[in-house]
């Protein structure tokens, strides 16, 4: 029985020797490289989502306030309403010509001046223009002299400095991005030295018994891309629930409509981790090929 035994745990040695016989396993922790590649994973999906928002809210911004013109009357003008509108829909790069009801008047004042239903409201008008270019000052001046007092307020110079802001975050954003890669690369690195370290006896006796540079490095490179690979896995789950609750945040941002968990980067959440896997295993083949240079 005892023979039957130590036979059965030889076989499953020689077995285990054969599938891992550089012992990569032991060399290689299963939880410290896939935790630090998660923790990354996770901050490059944050910088990616960031970057994207940031790209989306600045076409917004473009398309939207940077295209709305907006009139407004002095209080002698008022009962004028009616003419305003139909000298500014006749004007040429004018889209339309819309006017602003006391009610969304009273829902655009409450943040600053709360509940004030007896306060006198001017009379304002919203132009939107059928081209960003269109320079609304020449409007401003026709309709000024048909109704004295008219003011027209373009909101291209804060939609200019929004829109910079956004490039910006976006600029901030490829940084980090660029910045966690180059992490993920120092730490696979580092993996890899201090494997190839506390493996060094086992890989000469390959090395001397035949096994070439592509084999060795092989094994190295196909065991740190998968554990990156699943640390990025990791990594990206937990980003969802982040970039969720943040998407929730920015939703009044992007007009409320679309849901924010739709909004996700998914496509970029999908890539993580063969990305993260490709960068491992490229890291680890020029790693372990540079060291078995040095071999004698």
């Amino acid at each position: 029985m005892a023979d039957a035994r130590n036979r059965s745990g030889m076989t499953e040695r020689r077995t285990r020797y054969a599938r891992d016989p550089l012992g990569l396993k032991r060399a290689l922790s299963d939880r410290l490289l896939p935790g630090l590649v998660a923790a990354m994973a996770l901050l490059a999906a944050l910088a990616l989502a960031g970057s994207r928002g940031a790209a989306a809210l600045k076409e917004r911004w473009q398309q939207g306030a940077a295209a709305a013109v907006t009139v407004q009357l002095p209080p002698e003008q008022a009962g004028r309403m009616d003419d305003a509108l139909a000298l500014l829909r006749a004007m040429p790069g004018v889209a339309s010509a819309e006017a602003v009801d006391s009610a969304r008047m009273r829902e655009l004042l409450r943040p600053w001046l709360g509940e004030v239903p007896a306060l006198p409201l001017p009379s304002v008008l919203e132009l939107r223009l059928e081209n960003l270019n269109i320079d609304p000052a020449p409007i401003g001046r026709q309709l000024a002299e048909a109704v004295p007092g008219a003011e027209l307020e373009a909101h291209g110079i804060w939609v200019a400095r929004l829109a910079a802001l956004a490039r910006s975050v976006q600029g901030v954003a490829l940084a980090v991005l660029a910045l966690v890669v180059g992490v993920a690369v120092a730490v696979v690195a580092v993996a890899t030295r201090a494997g190839l370290a506390s493996r060094r006896q086992a890989i000469e006796i390959l090395h001397d018994l035949g096994a070439t540079q592509g084999d060795i490095a092989g094994r190295f490179a196909r065991r740190i891309g998968l554990l990156a690979a699943g640390g990025a896995l990791a990594g990206a789950a937990l980003a969802v629930p982040t970039l969720g609750a943040m998407a929730s945040l920015a939703a009044p941002l992007s007009g409320g409509v679309v849901q924010p968990w739709s909004a996700l980067p998914w496509l970029d959440l999908l890539m993580l981790p063969p990305v993260a896997g490709a960068i491992g295993w490229a890291t680890a083949q020029f790693s372990v090929r540079r060291w078995l240079k040095r071999l004698p």
